[in-house]
């Protein structure tokens, strides 16, 4: 299921690699190839790593939303290395792992609240390019939400379109770690990710 990138994947070696490489196997089983090319620029790996840490501590969210969001990015932008580890976190986290499976098809699926559509619809409209976030969904969400997490789910979608567009860009395809889920990750709607 591994793919070959864009930029050669290095050798993770010394102190800090070791910790890297032992930290991700007890997390997800192997060593998430985005590290593996990023480690040819230890700065930019730091620095991605350390903002997706403090990311993960924002709790103003529904962890539920905010891991749709990420997923409806994801889809869209066509990372199905992001799809792939995002599924399998869902999974982890104990989230809703039946809604989870389905946010690659969100559209059509019968499964998602007004709520949990009109999130996954602000992500893919803040996604586009040019951005399409209408003040009917904003205000919608912001009645729904509140403040501090709209601010975070603008973060977060921000955070899941440079990480999704990155991986993209570099040739970076899902590595399995969702098939550790019970139910199989769904097949992308038509014009979005190719299926993991």
């Amino acid at each position: 299921m591994s793919s070959t990138p864009r930029v050669p994947k290095a050798e993770i070696t010394g102190l800090y690699g070791y910790v890297l490489k032992r930290f991700s196997r007890k997390l997800f089983g192997d060593v998430p190839e985005p590290a593996e090319v990023m480690w040819h620029n230890r700065a930019v790996l730091t620095s991605s790593l350390g903002f997706g840490r403090k990311a993960q501590k924002w709790d103003q969210l529904d962890p539920d939303l905010k891991s749709f969001a990420h997923m409806a990015v994801a889809a869209l932008v066509g990372c199905s290395w992001c799809l792939d580890l995002n599924y399998f976190q869902a999974h982890n986290e104990g989230l809703d792992e039946a809604k989870a499976s389905e946010v690659p098809r969100w559209r059509e699926s019968p499964v998602f609240t007004s709520l949990e559509r009109d999130v996954m619809e602000y992500a893919e409209a803040m996604s586009e390019t040019p951005p399409r976030v209408t003040d009917e969904l904003s205000a919608r969400l912001l009645d729904q939400l509140g403040a501090p997490a709209m601010v975070e789910l603008t973060a977060s979608v921000a955070f899941a379109n440079m990480a999704t567009r990155s991986n993209t860009a570099l040739g970076i395809e899902a590595q399995g770690f969702s098939k550790a889920c019970k139910l199989p990750l769904a097949r992308p709607s038509a014009g979005y990710a190719t299926p993991v």
